[in-house]
């Protein structure tokens, strides 16, 4: 069966055809004669070696192989409708809406100047930008309630595609007069005697402390659970109690509250932030160039290793 035997004005024809119950009104809606039409239906069967419609005096059914080929032309034209909208796209100015779920992290260390960035460039695109943590993140992109995820390391994602997008470095968050803050660096285990003040238990951070934690065989005082860096931050000025955050989102309110950022030398305190999609090749045309700028913002970017330290 040659391929090139099928054109679109034929497939779209048979749609109208199957819709209308009959020949002359399928020409009717293809603007079409009704001995084009029929001549058009006939070569197409032939093309198949089988027969799509009951020739009946009221009009026409389909038959099992007629109901098998109306939902093939559906798609293809539908393909061939999505096709030459994403082009059109490129002449009269890049349209669309993006999907997006991020963790705090990302929303406080990196994301909006990359998408202010995108923005700038593609001013016909509208972000719909959700915070969320990364298990959910990743359940929104398996679902397709998100056209892309950022999300952090150690998140079960095997069955999307994911690349590296930051780097971010875990800082401890001391007030200047409790006792860890004139270490210059110190290990997680050196904080494990000491208060905490912590995110909810369902976030990557949180689920991280504990994880090191249960590795260690201790268990971590968490005295009180918010639900920003912010929050953390004011708990540690007032309560003097630790917490740990990326040094990033930390450093503005380390300076504004006074707060000490001690390096934590453990490897997992240096963390990486993925980004993530069901299917790149599946994207639509903004939301390929959004990923493609994250990529390149991400290549371009400064090691969070050359960070100076707060304090």
């Amino acid at each position: 069966m040659n391929p090139a035997r099928f054109d679109l004005v034929t497939l779209a024809l048979f749609v109208d055809v199957a819709r209308e119950g009959s020949i002359s009104g399928g020409a009717r809606r293809a603007h079409l004669a009704v001995g084009a039409a029929s001549r058009r239906i006939t070569d197409l069967e032939a093309a198949l070696g089988t027969p799509l419609l009951y020739r009946l005096s009221s009009g026409v059914e389909l038959t099992q192989a007629g109901h098998a080929c109306l939902a093939h032309a559906q798609r293809v034209l539908h393909e061939v409708s999505q096709m030459a909208g994403s082009l059109s796209d490129f002449a009269h100015g890049l349209r669309g809406q993006i999907r997006i779920a991020a963790n705090t992290s990302s929303l406080t260390q990196f994301l909006p100047e990359d998408l202010a960035a995108f923005m700038q460039a593609q001013p016909g695109v509208r972000i719909d930008l959700e915070e969320h943590n990364s298990n959910h993140i990743v359940q929104l992109v398996r679902d397709n309630r998100a056209d892309l995820g950022i999300f952090a390391d150690r998140t079960p994602c095997n069955d999307l595609e994911s690349v590296p997008y930051r780097r971010d470095e875990l800082v401890l968050v001391t007030h200047p007069e409790h006792p860890l803050a004139g270490r210059k660096t110190l290990s997680f285990i050196d904080t494990i005697d000491f208060d905490y003040v912590g995110l909810p238990p369902t976030t990557s951070l949180a689920m991280r402390l504990q994880e090191e934690s249960t590795r260690l065989d201790q268990v971590l005082r968490l005295r009180i659970q918010v639900r920003s860096f912010d929050a953390i931050c004011r708990m540690v000025a007032t309560t003097r109690m630790i917490g740990i955050l990326p040094r990033r989102a930390a450093a503005p309110h380390a300076r504004s509250m006074k707060l000490k950022l001690i390096r934590l030398n453990d490897g997992w305190a240096r963390r990486w932030l993925l980004l993530g999609v069901r299917n790149s090749e599946a994207l639509t045309t903004p939301a390929r160039l959004l990923l493609w700028h994250l990529k390149h913002q991400a290549e371009n970017a400064e090691p969070a290793s050359s960070v100076a330290s707060d304090r």
